[in-house]
């Protein structure tokens, strides 16, 4: 088959009539995937929300499907993957669960190795790409170096990575390196990219996407204009104070669900404080820890999965809820619970130890200072270790230790941006509260970018300036 024909296979899987650029889009990614294409291309699709780069993609997988080519569906964390293997109808992982093999238990240090890729002529989809970091101190690892080097170690292989220049780039970084041409080139890769800038029609009915749109345009002006979000003419969007926080909270619960209904906020701190208020003035629990609770893993965990068919790790921004809590003690001066949790994304339940001081922790796992303290504690313990036990030994026995490798959690009804990054929820709830004018930079418009397109159904807008909402009657 031609990529004139299996252009046209994407067509007819289609939902809707493509605009131009989405038919541009089209010979283009089929063009792509042709066997005539080096096999050291990559294709860089970035584009504004709602721009149908989804759409166009799904369509992609189910006309690789009928052609038998193997495609694989990536994505940086577990929720991101079920979106899109939802869209896509085809199954989706995590790009650490696909590419690296399980770490060596018996190794003093070990965050596992690339794995072989077994395929030929696969074509991989990433969602999500501008989340993918080039470097990580939580793994040790360069993930979007070794994603390269998985994929491309196939025989014929080729890589398509979606993502949104506009959203946050990962914590620590001003670009995405996943996003940027320059740096896809010094690894040895032909690019080819596209952009889509054209909402579909669907958006013009969208307070969402109305907004987005706005605020990625307004990303290229120079200089910055000041970031002004319309709320009127749009059943989408809402404008809610503080005050009417927790009733707004609680009717969404009853809606849309407690996992599909999240707040978005600036700090870990704010974080903690709306999920404090949240347990005790909504959702009525006096307990540190109850079932049903929703928790959000905070580091990545590779002891307790390894008892658990089809779960080789737990990941960082995975999401958990507590089914049974067996019971709770303090030791090394840090508190534990022994529980099971069930892993919605992945239909899996796991019986671990967590610790209960990372859920009230400001930090975005254990703080440094308890962190250290615990450390030196379990370090040391005499029970564990005589005064004479090489350090490279007491590395290898802590590898196995429960209390060492305890879950790292935090409540999960109200996360930071870059936590809520690569989800959706029906309902999103910003805070936008006390956030000074001097603040308003490149920064925050990609905060708030990636914020509000985080919603699908409905988007609430909590204590935002005045200056910062538009009150108008037409749509000019």
């Amino acid at each position: 088959m031609d990529s004139r024909e299996f252009a046209e296979r994407i067509y007819l899987n289609l939902p809707y009539e493509p605009n131009s650029q989405q038919i541009e889009l089209i010979a283009a990614l089929a063009r792509f995937c042709s066997l005539d294409s080096p096999s050291d291309s990559v294709f860089l699709l970035t584009g504004y929300a709602g721009t149908g780069k989804t759409s166009v993609t799904g369509a992609l997988v189910r006309a690789l499907k009928e052609c038998r080519v193997p495609v694989v569906l990536l994505a940086p964390t577990g929720r991101a993957a079920k979106v899109f293997g939802a869209f896509a109808r085809h199954p989706a992982s995590t790009i650490h669960r696909r590419i690296y093999r399980a770490p060596d238990p018996a190794a003093a240090y070990s965050f596992g190795t690339v794995a072989d890729n077994p395929l030929a002529n696969a074509v991989f989809i990433v969602d999500e790409a501008s989340m993918i970091g080039a470097a990580s101190s939580d793994t040790q690892t360069n993930l979007l170096e070794d994603l390269i080097h998985y994929v491309y170690s196939g025989i014929g292989c080729r890589m398509i990575l979606l993502g949104d220049t506009a959203q946050l780039p990962p914590v620590g970084t001003t670009c995405s390196p996943a996003m940027d041409v320059a740096a896809l080139r010094a690894y040895g890769l032909r690019v080819s990219k596209a952009v889509m800038t054209a909402v579909v029609r669907q958006g013009a009915t969208s307070g969402i996407l109305y907004n987005a749109t706005w605020l990625r345009k307004a990303m290229l002006r120079d200089p910055l204009p000041q970031p002004v979000l319309r709320v009127d003419g749009f059943s989408d969007v809402r404008v809610i104070s503080g005050e009417e926080m927790p009733d707004e909270i609680e009717s969404a619960y009853s809606t849309a669900g407690t996992d599909n209904t999240i707040v978005i906020t600036r700090s870990n701190r704010r974080a903690t404080a709306f999920n404090l208020a949240i347990r005790a003035n909504i959702l009525g629990r006096e307990e540190q820890l109850c079932r049903g609770e929703r928790l959000l893993v905070a580091k990545n965990n590779y002891l307790w999965s390894a008892k658990v068919k089809g779960l080789d790790f737990i990941a960082n921004g995975d999401i958990a809820v507590v089914s049974s809590v067996y019971g709770t003690e303090t030791k090394y001066g840090i508190s534990f619970a022994d529980v099971r949790l069930t892993l919605p994304d992945r239909d899996i339940d796991v019986d671990c130890k967590i610790m209960l001081d990372t859920l009230t922790s400001d930090t975005p796992a254990l703080a440094p200072d308890l962190a250290a303290e615990f450390y030196d504690a379990i370090l040391n313990d005499a029970e564990m270790f005589t005064p004479y036990t090489p350090m490279s030994a007491r590395m290898k026995i802590l590898r196995s230790d429960p209390y060492f490798n305890a879950l790292q959690v935090k409540y999960a009804y109200a996360v930071t941006c870059h936590k809520a990054q690569g989800g959706q929820w029906g309902h999103v709830f910003v805070d936008m509260g006390y956030i000074a004018p001097e603040a308003r930079g490149i920064d925050f418009y990609r905060w708030l970018y990636t914020a509000i397109t985080r919603s699908t159904t409905a988007l609430t807008l909590v204590n935002p300036d005045p200056s910062l909402i538009k009150i108008a009657d037409s749509g000019k």
